[in-house]
């Protein structure tokens, strides 16, 4: 199988230069205090006025959690969720706006989501904590805002991607950097494509995507037009402008959630692309508020009903050539299996177990006073309680999460693609220094037992946290301190460079229709062996 690149963050810490720290500002468990004030009266007219015009902000101070930041500048969100004259439109807060270096806990942005199209309040709080298990992604929990002493309403508070996400999940900010931002109100620039939105088909001009991305660092275009190239003409090549496992498992991630309202479904949105110090780009996830089949679009045809989102194909767009990131990555039989490996990791760590359900209401119970609370609410008492198990509104439908997603998980289960029992990575040991012996264990020799017809294995490694990942065939030949040959152990032997003393590792097994992982998630957690210890 071809390596897929796999890589890791590493946070390296924030500067704080005015601000106060706070380390759970954005923990899920938590309700942070925003109070917003401004001198003028009719701040909710120039607060439209502004929306409207431009991306200029209105001026004003604010106080987080007690702290007080003066000359912030806010304004409404730019997303389709704004309402000219709503009570309780999304708030974009710059809290660096006059005074460059001001900060909170390292942040320098506040966005503020109001949660449209969601009477359960939790779709976004739990969709990106799912998604952290399994690559970057933003940090999201709540906040009770008040405006000029008024209580404006209980919104979800998410971590932007900007430069201290980058600088934690990446370790450096100057990357290209981009935003899937399709035009939707203008018609695309002569000579362009008529449909290509955010799907990185390739497009012959500059132009033309500049119609659909918005670039966020000071120059990268012609990275963008060649991760486009390459996924075209020579996908063969991929690997070596694309992180394709983190690309793959965000396609697991919108596939077994229902969350169309992205790459997967129509006008392949919400998405950032950020290219790392290895040249290849990350996709990172953005606005979760209508996961969960809140947003029914998959671009193909009419919005999906209920029976049809819960039995979506786990292969959607696999054939179509307008989704290139997920048809030319799906046509390749290894990252397919990897992708149904993912799919499969994600149902069994939170859906067959019901874990969602009991995050969903561990969520909803914490925040279930401040939402009664709040007069500019858009759904009333008896749709929020009934929101996880009920579909809520006449016109647009909004399926309740667990209603939706126990059927989505008994549909996937079901699949012949994902009932195939994978590969299982068992009784991993190390070879220990014997008891009263004077000879020291200077290499790393592993061996697992692997069941279920594996036909390879390998070992993932590195001997310091800041090295690439290497990989090596695991044996079962009776030659690599495995045992008898063909008996299901398998073994290998790491050797260390000079003054490397521990390891980090996974393992990766192969049969012929599934791959598997241990640790399944390896990619923030791997096993780890010092020669310290295997010499006591």
């Amino acid at each position: 199988m071809k390596k897929i690149v796999l890589l890791f963050s590493f946070c390296l810490g924030l500067v704080l230069v005015q601000g106060q720290s706070d380390s759970n500002f954005y923990k899920p468990g938590q309700v942070q205090d925003l109070q917003i004030t401004f001198e003028q009266e009719d701040w909710r007219y120039l607060l439209d006025s502004l929306r409207f015009n431009g991306d200029d902000m209105l001026l004003g101070n604010i106080s987080i959690n007690g702290t007080t930041l003066k000359d912030v500048g806010v304004r409404y969100r730019n997303s389709r969720t704004f309402r000219p004259g709503m009570n309780r439109n999304a708030l974009y807060i710059k809290l660096n706006y006059i005074k460059k270096k001001q900060n909170y806990g390292g942040h320098k942005v506040l966005e503020l989501s109001n949660a449209l199209r969601d009477p359960s309040m939790v779709r976004e709080v739990l969709g990106y904590e799912i998604a952290r298990s399994y690559m970057p992604a933003p940090q999201a929990n709540y906040a009770k805002v008040m405006v000029n002493d008024d209580y404006y309403g209980l919104l979800v508070n998410l971590e932007a991607v900007d430069e201290a996400f980058l600088q934690t999940n990446f370790g450096n900010t100057d990357g290209s950097f981009f935003k899937s931002t399709p035009n939707l109100d203008e018609t695309p620039p002569s000579g362009c494509r008529s449909d290509a939105d955010g799907s990185l088909q390739y497009d012959g001009e500059a132009k033309c995507y500049l119609h659909n991305f918005t670039i966020l660092s000071e120059d990268g275009w012609d990275d963008l037009i060649e991760l486009t190239r390459i996924l075209e003409q020579e996908p063969q090549r991929i690997e070596e402008v694309l992180n394709v496992d983190r690309t793959l498992w965000m396609l697991a991630f919108n596939n077994v959630v229902v969350n169309l309202n992205s790459y997967s479904g129509r006008h392949n949105q919400n998405y950032y692309l950020y290219k790392d110090k290895d040249g290849r780009f990350n996709p990172i996830i953005w606005d979760l508020n209508l996961c969960f089949g809140s947003y029914k679009n998959t671009g193909v045809g009419s919005d999906l009903r209920f029976t049809e989102l819960a039995a979506m194909d786990p292969m959607l767009h696999m054939a179509n050539e307008k989704t290139p990131l997920i048809s030319k990555l799906l046509q390749n039989d290894d990252y397919k299996k990897v992708y149904l490996s993912h799919i499969r990791t994600i149902l069994d760590d939170f859906f067959l177990n019901s874990a969602y359900e009991s995050r969903a209401k561990d969520l909803q119970g914490l925040i279930k006073g401040a939402y009664m609370e709040d007069r500019n609410r858009y759904y009333n008492a008896e749709e929020f309680n009934r929101s996880l198990t009920s579909t809520i509104g006449k016109r647009s439908k909004i399926p309740g999460i667990v209603q939706l997603m126990d059927r989505r998980a008994d549909f996937l289960k079901g699949q012949d693609m994902l009932s195939i029992i994978p590969p299982a990575v068992k009784n991993i040991t190390l070879a220990k220094r014997e008891p009263l012996s004077s000879k020291q264990i200077k290499d790393f020799e592993i061996t697992a037992t692997v069941e279920q017809f594996p036909k390879e294995v390998k070992v993932f490694y590195r001997f310091g946290g800041e090295m690439d990942f290497q990989q090596t065939k695991m044996m079962d030949d009776g030659q690599h301190n495995d045992g008898e040959a063909n008996d299901g152990v398998f073994g290998v032997t790491l050797t260390p460079g000079s003054g490397q003393t521990s390891v980090e590792y996974y393992i990766f097994a192969e049969n012929a229709k599934m791959v598997s992982y241990s640790p399944s998630n390896y990619m923030y957690k791997r096993h780890t062996a010092s020669l310290a210890e295997l010499n006591k």
